[in-house]
């Protein structure tokens, strides 16, 4: 195809034909999208809306551009053109920087890229379809990127909650939980993207959702550890903490004054057997067993059945008094 020319063609976009043209444009004439997440996520920690140079050293020391760069050459072009609208590239960035790439070793060669060219007169709307494919569909965007997608959405572009679930085909629940955790990152001035993880980890879990009620100064003295790196791994919040946050007496006072490092009172709260397998399948079994709904069941339980009840707690009885019996003479 002549390089010159282009030619007319469409995509369908929520249920629309949008018209585009197709063919190349020269790389140096084309502009990273600053609204694109990948971008996004870079302004987030500079406060201010990154320069193309800033961008471009950004994307070209990602792995999957530079895995980009050897499958475009090895193609000997692309694939999948980019989306253009006024000479700013919605989708394709990563491309973009690949080609740019190319063009300053061999201008000659890579110097045109091929584009999907919109028209100029198109709304927030159609970009955000477009970019919404990064998360129902190729999914290639970090967690941290969808969600900062998700929360520009609603508050800068003032859709809600629903209408963003509608339109990407998730859960209110799911979405308001990532835009949570974006507000809580800016709250607390969170520049790391690297630590989305932790945030998502602490803030998704309902036993901490209900100590961070009873304890205000919870979520200071996590995010205190987190940013000083005190916590090894995102999965510590959701595996060990709900257990300290379970210890008796002052313990759980301790950790949030910094008498104890995460992990010391993780070890404590496992010596108590709050984490103890055997204390946690007797504690569920006491719940039950004292659960009205489990008294009415039994006591209405009628022929054999009432009999095999009777049966078995006469023996659970007997064993219990044993066990306690034990218990006495070894403490």
């Amino acid at each position: 195809m002549d390089k010159e020319n282009f030619y007319a063609d469409s995509i369908t976009i929520k249920g629309k034909e949008i018209p585009v043209r197709i063919g190349f444009l020269p790389v140096g004439d084309l502009k990273f999208y600053a609204d694109n997440p990948r971008i996004y996520s870079m302004m987030s920690v500079t406060g201010r809306e990154p320069t193309q140079e800033e961008v471009y050293d950004k994307l070209i020391n990602m792995e999957h551009v530079r895995t980009l760069i050897s499958t475009i050459k090895s193609n000997k072009g692309l694939r999948e053109p980019i989306i253009v609208k006024d000479y700013l590239v919605l989708e394709g960035n990563s491309r973009l920087a690949a080609y740019k790439y190319l063009a300053n070793q061999d201008p000659i060669t890579w110097g045109s890229i091929k584009c999907k060219i919109l028209p100029a007169n198109i709304g927030n709307d159609i970009a955000f379809a477009i970019l919404s494919d990064h998360i129902t569909g190729k999914k290639d965007w970090a967690p941290y990127e969808q969600a900062a997608f998700l929360y520009r959405r609603h508050k800068e572009h003032n859709e809600s909650i629903k209408e963003i679930s509608s339109s990407l085909g998730l859960s209110t629940k799911h979405v308001n939980s990532l835009i949570e955790v974006i507000e809580f990152m800016k709250r607390y001035k969170e520049e790391d993207i690297n630590k989305w993880s932790y945030y998502y980890e602490y803030l998704k879990s309902s036993r901490i959702r209900k100590a961070r009620e009873k304890y205000s100064d919870l979520d200071k003295v996590v995010v205190k550890q987190i940013k000083k790196q005190e916590i090894p791994k995102a999965a510590d919040l959701r595996d060990k903490l709900p257990v300290i946050l379970r210890s008796k007496g002052n313990k759980v006072n301790k950790y949030l004054n910094g008498e104890k490092t995460f992990e010391e009172a993780y070890d404590i709260a496992c010596h108590d057997g709050t984490n103890d397998s055997c204390y946690k399948r007797l504690n569920k079994f006491r719940i039950w067993i004292v659960d009205s709904d489990t008294e009415s069941n039994i006591v209405d339980a009628e022929g054999s059945v009432k009999d095999k009840c009777k049966f078995e707690l006469a023996k659970i009885n007997k064993r219990i008094d044993k066990l306690i019996d034990k218990l006495d003479k070894t403490d």
